[in-house]
């Protein structure tokens, strides 16, 4: 059994300038097993985000279904977690509250709860911060606080959409290094979207490329290489570089438009 599962899913928005409905993804199938991480990679408005919504239940498919652990998903999964580019912290709880939200809204006692939280953000490097406030933060930091805070809820799929887009290149491959660990440790599903096209190979499995809009997908590609718990080192492999060149000729990306992705 799948851990998540689109089966020829496809979804249509009516644009609001014509009143004519347009197809963001059209026909897409994929399936990821436990413990696997899978990256989406493709254009702008190819409807990779869209496919994340439609994971967690936070949109109904056009056509097609969408299952998580066997079951159809018909309304938002609580054993899905999402994890934004933003890291949309409640300015008014502190970091180890901010962490414990969505144990809290599960019924989870107060005290178990902090001790999860604790917990997670002394793994995220965030030992001493926990009555800090967002405002107190630096933007690495927040992200490993929204990190530990999708990890709170033990899900069994994680959507991360650009995650760490914002990030400066240092900061963020630290962080991806924090999640692939987390990932391997604790063998979680993930389905990852990226612009970045080294940070999609050192931290997947396989990586699967949309066409433009209406979205499909028009590529697998498995990524038969060691070292995923510790991109860092993988990232040294010789091996990166025609990987990160096949999908240049998939996306045809030109070098100068490679280097503005960065």
């Amino acid at each position: 059994m799948f851990e998540i599962e689109f089966r020829d899913v496809g979804k249509s928005f009516i644009d609001k300038q014509t009143g004519q409905w347009r197809a963001a993804v059209s026909n897409v199938s994929l399936s990821i097993r436990k413990g696997e991480v899978v990256s989406l990679i493709g254009p702008s408005g190819c409807g990779k985000s869209t496919l994340l919504n439609m994971g967690s239940g936070l949109y109904l498919p056009t056509s097609g279904e969408v299952y998580v652990a066997g079951k159809l998903v018909t309304k938002p999964v609580r054993e899905v977690a999402f994890m934004l580019q933003k890291d949309l912290l409640m300015q008014w709880r502190t970091i180890q509250d901010n962490v414990a939200l969505g144990l809290e809204i599960a019924g989870v006692p107060r005290g178990e709860r902090i001790q999860v939280a604790n917990e997670l953000l002394d793994k995220c490097h965030l030992k001493g911060f926990e009555k800090h406030y967002p405002h107190q933060l630096s933007g690495g930091m927040r992200q490993r606080a929204a990190l530990a805070r999708t990890l709170a809820v033990e899900p069994q799929v994680m959507l991360l959409d650009e995650p760490f887009s914002a990030l400066d290149a240092q900061t963020k491959m630290v962080l991806q290094q924090d999640l692939a660990q987390t990932l391997y440790e604790k063998n979680r599903t993930a389905l990852f979207i990226t612009h970045d096209l080294v940070e999609a190979i050192a931290l997947s499995d396989r990586l699967l490329v949309m066409s433009e809009r209406p979205g499909t997908i028009i590529e697998e590609i498995i990524i038969d290489l060691p070292l995923r718990e510790n991109p860092l080192e993988r990232r040294k492999l010789p091996e990166i570089g025609p990987l990160q060149g096949r999908l240049m000729d998939l996306l045809k990306i030109g070098k100068e438009e490679h280097a503005e992705l960065h």
